[in-house]
C-alpha cells in the first residue's frame, strides 16, 4: 500500500498540505510535522494535491492557520481531516469588501 502523505509545517497550524495525487473521501493520509511526529487521519472530501485539510477540528469563526500565518476564518465548522478550501474558508487577504 502506497504510504499517502501531509504535512504540517509549524506549530501553531490547524492544516496540513497533501502531498499526493488521488486523495479521495474516506482515503487515510499521514500527517507528519517538522519534529518527527505523525499521525493517520481519515480524509473527508475529495482533495487535491497542494490543498489542504484539517489536523484538528475547527469551529465556525475560528482562525485557520498554515505556515504560522492566519490564511483566514472558517466560514462553517470543519471536521478533522476535511478538506479545507473556499467553501469553508473565508480569506482574509485581498478583500477589497473589507477595508474601511
Amino acid at each position: 500500500m502506497e504510504l499517502k502523505l501531509a504535512l504540517k509545517v509549524h506549530d501553531k497550524d490547524n492544516v496540513a498540505t497533501i502531498f499526493a495525487n488521488g486523495i479521495t473521501d474516506g482515503m487515510e493520509v499521514e500527517i507528519r510535522d517538522k519534529k518527527g511526529g505523525a499521525e493517520t487521519v481519515t480524509v473527508k472530501g475529495d482533495v487535491p494535491y497542494g490543498h489542504k485539510i484539517a489536523v484538528c477540528s475547527i469551529k465556525k469563526g475560528e482562525q485557520i492557520t498554515k505556515y504560522g500565518e492566519e490564511i483566514g476564518i472558517a466560514s462553517k465548522d470543519i471536521a478533522k481531516g476535511e478538506y479545507v478550501h473556499v467553501h469553508n474558508l473565508d480569506s482574509m487577504r485581498g478583500r477589497g469588501d473589507l477595508e474601511g
